[in-house]
């Protein structure tokens, strides 16, 4: 496999297809690289090169029981990128890749960066507070740990079907799409699956958002029971100095799978503008 290793001895796994100016994909919580494997795809087949790596603790990548916080995804972004010595990237991240997206540029800055897309992403900050009324209680968390802890694999299995929306009336969301949330979830280490949950909860990247200094594009399903749209993505857009955004009405959270075309015709067209 395609590894690097990081400073504390974490290893990294990546995937590299084609050739081209760079995207890297971020992917969300508990997947791993493979979520974006529709969007890759079609991007190498129209003249980019694409990166995605599992988080630590995620998919092919070794299970570190340290630093598994945003601090820690984004220096393992930082160390893939310089490792391959990657230019003018466009980072992509989807849900808390969105975070990790946000955090490599508020912590490492934007000398290797050319743009960067928010996908149905957690940023600026889920968790209620007084500060933060329209965000999500801190039970609904506890309620995650608690199936995580439990039995997780039942519990991925139910949060799948509102991931991707197969709840609503009239979805049309295959058992295949389902069972693969599944998987890619069990592949995700107990301890980093766990700890993760605070990082893409607690983690206020408000003023990681102000520091963004490249072209941003911010793309939500309006109907994402996950991360609503109305406290992430329409405040993350306020945020970041002349982002666009497109919103999706009646899309969940599952967006890259259930429009994949749409996505990867926003993802084409930006990243040719």
């Amino acid at each position: 496999m395609s590894t690097i290793t990081t400073k504390d001895g974490t290893r990294i796994y990546y995937k590299d297809w084609g050739s081209g100016p760079v995207v890297t994909f971020s992917h969300g919580w508990p997947l791993n690289a493979d979520a974006w494997d529709g969007q890759m795809l079609f991007l190498a087949q129209h003249g980019f090169r694409v990166v995605a790596h599992d988080r630590r603790g995620h998919g092919r990548s070794s299970q570190a029981s340290e630093r598994n916080d945003m601090d820690g995804y984004a220096d393992d972004l930082a160390a893939v990128l310089d490792a391959l010595d990657l230019r003018d990237v466009t980072l992509v991240g989807h849900s808390t890749g969105g975070g990790e997206v946000v955090r490599y540029i508020a912590r490492h800055g934007s000398k290797r960066v050319k743009k960067a897309v928010l996908i149905a992403a957690v940023p600026p900050i889920m968790l209620r507070s007084a500060a933060n009324p329209d965000g999500l209680p801190m039970e609904v968390f506890d309620a995650i740990r608690a199936g995580v802890a439990g039995d997780r694999s039942q519990f991925y299995k139910e949060l799948a079907v509102s991931f991707y929306g197969a709840n609503r009336p009239g979805a049309a969301v295959s058992q295949g799409t389902l069972d693969q949330f599944w998987l890619w979830s069990m592949q995700a280490g107990l301890k980093n699956a766990y700890e993760s949950i605070k990082a893409f909860s607690e983690t206020d990247f408000t003023d990681d958002l102000r520091k963004i200094d490249v072209p941003t594009l911010v793309l939500h399903g309006e109907d994402d029971q996950i991360v609503p749209v109305k406290n992430s993505a329409r405040k993350s857009a306020a945020l970041v100095s002349g982002a666009k955004s497109i919103y999706y009405p009646g899309a969940p959270h599952g967006i890259t799978a259930t429009h994949q075309d749409q996505i990867n015709a926003a993802l084409l067209e930006f990243l040719k503008s």
